[in-house]
């Protein structure tokens, strides 16, 4: 995104709530980006940064090889909050000291706080979640020691005359009561910043950079019937208007009505000149055969930017114009999760990423990849989309050949469209659809098990229901849904469903596992 206010940045210990702790500042109307540790301080301060968050992580600062910052942040004029470990290696650098006390506290813990700006308004007792081996036992010289547990006698320290100030705790996790007060208190009353960031900001942002970029030239935009793709070509169209095209890729992946939904619902939305290619057959000619997801997921990346060069080409042939621009709808975490944020690893290459081929012809316009999901959603909405496309529940570029774990045929298909649409009408049935972030059914293609339908035994395939929640897709924990709920979902898909003979539900948080089973 261009033209970005100045932001709060996070910087990342490896921990897992780095990205949420970004959200929940942005929540505060405050721009905040994540960077790694490694950073100098020059690095940092060249970002003109409001003030600066210490993120928690995994390790000790005791061990050699514990993850440090360069300390000079501290002496600068910059506000800084330390979270968690975040919060133990800013004490020691001001010369407070850390043991390892042998008391451990994860989860839900009470604290127990003083009169203090960082807990003004709050109990003096409160519910806090925490995850920490080591403990802040003296706090740095001039900080008053605001909160206390039963098990760590410095939980959280304000400095004296400075815009220092941390806590042992994970204020940014929603299992913490008063969390995001204590954010906005440190962020507005101690560091004295003023909101900079809201849902017209970005569009007024987002408009006038896309129509810098492309400038006179044409784009093309495509649609894969999500929120995602919908929202960027709502903003693109109003930066450049009819020199948009909106193109549709039928390849054969996609869930039961969704061609139709787009056909009818975006276009009606926005007036946008919508042109739909079938490319069913093509797609799976290049799939036959291949069973390994992230080589399934480099082909259709491939086969559906070869498909969009061939509709440029047509668009081109029309209009007489030049087309330059792909739209595309990648979000942040989808940039993280592709190794494209500092110092992360590669968990699986994102369709509207890493699945790109090297010779690609278009320039990419991206405008949501900064945003969070639910930043996105603020955005369509404000933009006019219906709510049913606003609020539709995330569904990968790759489609249903990664919620098939074997080969992508027409028969697999059309078994898992069927179980899937099953499956989302219950949960619409139930009012539930805004209670699940997210409800994959996974196909196990490659599997059989015995089951017995009516007299005989069968020898048929199981179905994964994986229902989550989640508030950005970088965490999740698995739905639990209504027992009524999931039976009617498991009694109708093996009734009505050819070939599937078993429903399991999977119960696995993210981490470890991915929302995606590929």
């Amino acid at each position: 995104m261009a033209h970005l206010p100045r932001p709060v940045l996070v910087i990342d210990f490896g921990a897992q709530y780095a990205q949420l702790i970004a959200r929940r500042v942005r929540e505060a109307h405050l721009y905040s980006e994540v960077v790694p540790h490694t950073w100098s301080a020059e690095q940092i301060l060249a970002k003109r940064p409001l003030a600066v968050i210490l993120s928690g992580g995994p390790a000790s600062v005791y061990v050699d090889d514990a993850p440090r910052f360069d300390e000079q942040i501290l002496h600068s004029e910059v506000p800084v909050f330390g979270i968690c470990y975040g919060f133990q290696v800013m004490a020691a650098a001001l010369g407070g000291q850390v043991d390892r006390t042998g008391l451990r506290e994860y989860g839900r813990t009470r604290l127990r706080t003083t009169d203090s700006v960082l807990f003004e308004g709050q109990p003096t007792e409160q519910s806090v979640w925490m995850s920490h081996g080591d403990a802040v036992v003296r706090p740095p010289f001039a900080c008053d020691v605001v909160a206390t547990t039963a098990a760590t006698p410095v939980a959280g320290f304000v400095h004296q005359s400075r815009p220092l100030a941390g806590v042992q705790f994970h204020p940014e996790v929603a299992h913490t009561d008063h969390g995001q007060a204590i954010l906005q208190r440190f962020l507005y009353d101690i560091a004295g910043l003023t909101p900079n960031w809201s849902t017209e900001g970005v569009i007024e942002r987002e408009v006038a950079a896309v129509s810098e970029q492309i400038g006179s030239a044409r784009a093309i935009c495509g649609l894969s019937g999500g929120v995602d793709s919908a929202v960027a070509a709502a903003l693109v169209q109003r930066a450049i208007g009819d020199r948009l095209t909106c193109v549709f890729v039928d390849h054969g992946l996609l869930r039961q009505g969704e061609v139709e939904q787009v056909e009818r619902d975006f276009v009606a939305a926005t007036g946008a000149r919508l042109v739909v290619v079938d490319a069913r057959k093509r797609f799976l000619d290049a799939l036959a055969g291949v069973t390994h997801p992230e080589a399934k997921r480099k082909i259709i990346g491939r086969e559906f930017i070869r498909v969009f060069e061939d509709a440029a080409t047509d668009i081109v042939s029309e209009s007489g114009g030049d087309v330059r621009f792909l739209v595309q709808g990648t979000l942040y975490p989808d940039v993280v999760e592709s190794g494209g944020g500092s110092g992360t690893a590669n968990i699986k290459s994102h369709h509207n990423v890493g699945g790109l081929p090297e010779d690609l012809e278009f320039e990419l316009v991206e405008p949501l990849r900064d945003l969070f999901k639910d930043e996105v959603r603020a955005v369509g909405t404000s933009l006019g989309l219906p709510e049913e496309m606003v609020w539709r529940h995330p569904f990968p570029g790759p489609g249903l050949a990664i919620r098939i774990v074997g080969e992508v045929t027409a028969e697999n298909l059309d078994t898992l469209r069927r179980a899937d649409a099953i499956a989302r009408a219950e949960l619409t049935a139930a009012g539930l659809d805004r209670a699940v972030w997210q409800f994959p059914v996974v196909l196990l293609a490659g599997v059989r098990s015995v089951g017995v339908q009516g007299d005989g035994r069968t020898y048929g395939h199981p179905v994964v229901l994986r229902p989550v929640s989640s508030e950005d897709a970088m965490t999740a924990d698995w739905s639990r849904l209504p027992h009524e709920v999931t039976a009617a979902i498991s009694t109708r898909i093996t009734n009505e469903v050819p070939g599937v003979n078993r429903v399991v539900l999977d119960v696995t948080s993210k981490p470890p596992g991915t929302i995606e089973w590929e």
